[in-house]
């Protein structure tokens, strides 16, 4: 079996991708996430998650790489990590009371293979008060989150609904469609 490298430092993507049971390693992409001039929030997950595994793949040409990038959208306008405190106030302010599309892409580079898929989840978050955006903020902080929340967490009490068809991809790595990836590379997740 080739080796299996995650082209990331996240930790809920590396959370994720144990559920696989397949061994791994994590490789940080070294990839500038710069949206570029007029980038749709969908071209942007796209074109890092392949540029993630291009990026590592290229450090190890035997291995099956995974890169995985989510670029939250709202009304068109990518929104990334706040990084801070008053950054995540603000987007949960913009979000309160409206939908937001979670746009998270999934690519594999391997030997004779480079594939992407991407997931889309919609997300409608309830109207917040500035009490509980406060409260959520101080008790998740999740300024390494695109969109200010953890559905994982207390985040899901900010929503009023999710609809996807590959539910981990609000968490950043799509499993149905990285499982579908790792396969077309040669690794059956159940062999």
């Amino acid at each position: 079996m080739p080796p299996l490298i995650l082209a990331s430092t996240s930790r809920y993507r590396q959370e994720l991708l144990t559920r696989l049971r397949l061994p791994f390693e994590a490789v940080a992409p070294e990839v500038d996430e710069t949206p570029l001039a007029g980038e749709v929030p969908a071209a942007l997950a796209e074109r890092l998650a392949l540029a993630k595994a291009r990026a590592v793949a290229s450090l190890h040409p035997h291995a099956v790489v995974i890169g995985s990038d989510q670029v939250a959208d709202l009304d068109g306008e990518p929104l990334g990590k706040p990084g801070s405190h008053e950054a995540a106030r603000a987007q949960l302010q913009r979000m309160s009371g409206r939908e937001v599309v979670f746009q998270t892409a999934v690519a594999v580079v391997a030997p004779g293979l480079a594939a992407i898929e991407r997931a889309e989840v919609r997300v409608r978050l309830r109207p917040l008060s500035d009490r509980e955006i406060e409260t959520y903020l101080l008790a998740d902080q999740p300024y390494d989150c695109a969109g200010s929340a953890k559905v994982e967490s207390l985040g899901i009490a900010l929503l009023d609904a999710v609809v996807s068809d590959d539910p981990t991809a609000l968490i950043g790595l799509p499993l149905i469609r990285t499982c579908q990836l790792l396969r077309r590379a040669g690794l059956e997740p159940l062999a």
